[in-house]
């Protein structure tokens, strides 16, 4: 019969799942069944139908009489429920379900689609359920996890199993590819997009029948995307939730501040919230919500293609909200955020290879213990060699603040890296270590440092079981390198790798130089040298320039374009010009060509604004509020008051400004003269990156 053969078919195609095949087989061979309902649940497409398929035939195989019910067209009443049992069952309506089932040895009940019965789960739960003869095993399976009645009521969490049903595992999804005749050279792209996802190894399996030869791509395959996302995105209410949807395939963690930012919700983003909570290709953890890998995928794949535009607007949204959270926080959240930050970038084919995008909260970013120490230098040692290990040890007592341990659950240390203060070495430092003496040479000959500026060297950098290679230990390290980068006062940072050619795609997109002036040998070793200079591109105009880049397309590794020419200023040089701007401060036209308005410190302000007018109004309200912080000492009050008078709302001459203070010329110019002083230190501070002038 052709329904045999269909059912051989579907056989000889299945893969995996021995895990679930295993606990029914076993249920049906114990004397007595260890459950009597078994609850799978799970996203749409995940295999659920396919599975209980293969429980019938394994009920087959061990004689038992098996009845299967696809709820989809079943009306979520008990009459309709009843009817179409009997109708699978083959009984008629004046024979009673109940004895039919007890006259047989053993029996299951499979029920599918079990979501559609949501408003009848009451019913088959304390009545249907409970006059069913001993004998018999059912099995429910539908989208969503059981009811809360379910799992509150402890008679049926001693009669009930439940069973999440995830997708396939690496090998089994390669079992089937290969059943399926998918080349195996299109397996890791396929893997990448499907993740598993058995319908869609399906479906991407069924282009290749249909087209051998081709490069698989999720864009080149818009109606494999729409077919998941039917599967996915059922039965959803309106365009707002469609829009939440396509904003949780984005971001790494969904939260409702998060939620609200992207979409602009307001009060509804909690009730919006609750909803994507819900969905049965949601997951949940501590921080947040986020989609099954597939879904996500899916979704994302769909918007970009569909709407771009939308999806450069959803990325900016993610982007603003990350960057205003990662100036207001530190330690392990600042971490989180970065992380997130960067999770923006995973579809960028020239980030996505370099960073492990699974990386979780189970790797510990922490300092430097004793006990460490002796741990550290055998992990140098054994990947860098013993003169390596020389030097770590060397540093390890020089500036042991320096170095940060990556560590599992347990505190073991899984690896480490080191930001040496390049500002803080010594002359002998540098004859030591010829890592310190290469960067020295450089920065003193190419890009000397300005008083009170910082220069780091990541040292070190490793994953003891990985090494300098991509691994989780290596992401989590490269999230802590741009925490680093945040730090006020840094000028110059250097990034020495084993392999340089192997992270030069990477490092050139994210405006990291090459620079081969600071490459250096260490035993056997040659390191070559990557470095950015903080003064030309700031770290916050940085962060906003590569979102920029993102979703404007730029998928190659070319170096990113110049960013605008930044003037790195001697402080007399920045004093003068900050007198200059006081002095222009009322005639916005003559700061046009004030050398601040192309600094470091307006140059972050604006996120490097290509807009004159902009520059301008920053510097002007840079300015002004240094001014006002006078106003909240009341040792300086009395300097904000001249300034105020002469520049910010300026009296026609000096002399009348004196006069309106009351204040004899002499002491009126000496208090001019200290306000003065005190604007120029407090923004040369914000110039380099310190606040101290700001307490």
């Amino acid at each position: 019969m052709l329904g045999e053969r269909l059912r051989a078919a579907r056989h000889a195609r299945f893969v995996g799942r021995a895990a679930e095949k295993t606990l029914f087989q076993s249920a049906l061979e114990s004397p007595e069944f260890p459950f009597f309902v078994l609850y799978i649940w799970g996203p749409g497409g995940v295999g659920k139908t396919t599975l209980l398929q293969e429980f019938r035939l394994i009920c087959e195989q061990h004689d038992i009489t098996a009845y299967y019910v696809d709820t989809r067209n079943v009306e979520p009443s008990s009459e309709s429920f009843t009817s179409a049992l009997r109708l699978a069952m083959s009984v008629s309506s004046e024979q009673s379900v109940r004895d039919t089932l007890a006259s047989l040895p053993r029996c299951v009940l499979l029920f599918d689609t079990y979501e559609t019965l949501e408003p009848l789960d009451d019913w088959i739960r304390e009545e249907f359920l409970t006059h069913l003869p001993e004998n018999t095993l059912v099995v429910l399976a539908g989208r969503h996890a059981p009811s809360p009645a379910w799992r509150s009521d402890s008679g049926w969490q001693s009669l009930m199993h439940t069973l999440s049903l995830r997708n396939l595992a690496a090998n089994d999804s390669v079992e089937y590819l290969l059943r399926r005749s998918v080349p195996p050279d299109q397996h890791k792209a396929v893997l990448g997009f499907t993740h598993g996802h058995p319908l869609a190894l399906s479906l991407v399996a069924d282009v290749f029948t249909q087209r051998p030869d081709i490069h698989f791509q999720p864009e080149s395959v818009p109606d494999v995307v729409q077919t998941l996302l039917a599967q996915f995105a059922q039965k959803v209410p309106g365009p707002a939730h469609r829009a939440a949807l396509e904003a949780c395939s984005m971001v790494r963690l969904m939260t409702v501040p998060l939620l609200s930012e992207m979409l602009a919700l307001g009060d509804e983003a909690n009730a919006m919230f609750g909803w994507l909570h819900g969905l049965s290709f949601m997951e949940s953890g501590s921080e947040g919500i986020f989609p099954h890998d597939l879904a996500r995928e899916a979704l994302a794949t769909d918007v970009h293609w569909r709407n771009p535009e939308w999806y450069a607007e959803l990325h900016s949204r993610a982007r603003n909200y990350y960057f205003n959270q990662v100036q207001q926080t530190t330690g392990a959240l600042q971490q989180r955020i970065l992380f997130d930050y960067i999770y923006l970038h995973r579809d960028n084919p020239f980030i996505r290879p370099f960073f492990e995008w699974k990386t979780g909260g189970n790797i510990i970013s922490d300092s430097m213990k004793a006990q460490d120490i002796s741990i550290l230098k055998t992990m140098v040692a054994q990947l860098e060699g013993d003169e390596a290990a020389r030097l770590a040890s060397y540093w390890f007592s020089r500036q042991p603040e320096s170095v940060t341990v990556l560590r599992d659950a347990k505190l073991r240390p899984l690896g480490f890296f080191m930001t040496l203060a390049l500002h803080q070495t010594t002359a002998t430092d540098a004859e030591v270590d010829p890592a310190v003496r290469a960067c020295m040479n450089f920065l003193n000959a190419q890009a000397p440092l300005r008083a009170n500026e910082n220069a780091i060297l990541f040292r070190f950098w490793m994953s003891k079981d990985d090494y300098q290679q991509v691994s989780p230990v290596q992401s989590v390290i490269f999230v802590n390198m741009v925490r680093q980068y945040l730090a006020p006062g840094l000028a110059y940072s250097f990034l020495p790798c084993t392999d340089a050619d192997f992270w030069m795609p990477a490092f050139t997109y994210v405006d990291l130089q090459r620079i081969l002036q600071a490459d250096f040998t260490v035993g056997s070793q040659t390191f070559g040298v990557y470095g950015h200079d903080w003064r030309v591109r700031p770290p916050i105009a940085w962060l906003e320039y590569m979102g920029e880049r993102e979703v404007a397309g730029v998928n190659n590794a070319a170096p990113p374009k110049p960013a605008e020419q930044v003037i790195v200023l001697s402080e007399p040089d920045f004093e003068s010009a900050v007198q200059d701007a006081l002095r222009d401060y009322t005639r916005p036209v003559m700061l046009r060509n004030n050398p601040l308005l192309r600094s470091r410190l307006i140059a972050e302000k604006t996120r490097n604004s290509q807009q004159e007018s902009e520059r301008i109004a920053a510097l002007r309200t840079l300015l002004r509020e240094a001014a006002e912080v006078l106003q909240q000492s009341t040792r300086e009050t009395k300097f904000y008051r001249p300034l105020y008078h002469t520049y910010l709302q300026p009296a026609a001459t000096q002399e009348q400004a004196a006069e309106l203070l009351d204040l004899p010329f002499s002491s009126y110019r000496r208090h001019l003269k200290n306000g003065i002083t005190r604007v120029v230190e407090i923004l040369w501070a914000q110039e380099i990156g310190g606040l101290e002038a700001w307490k």
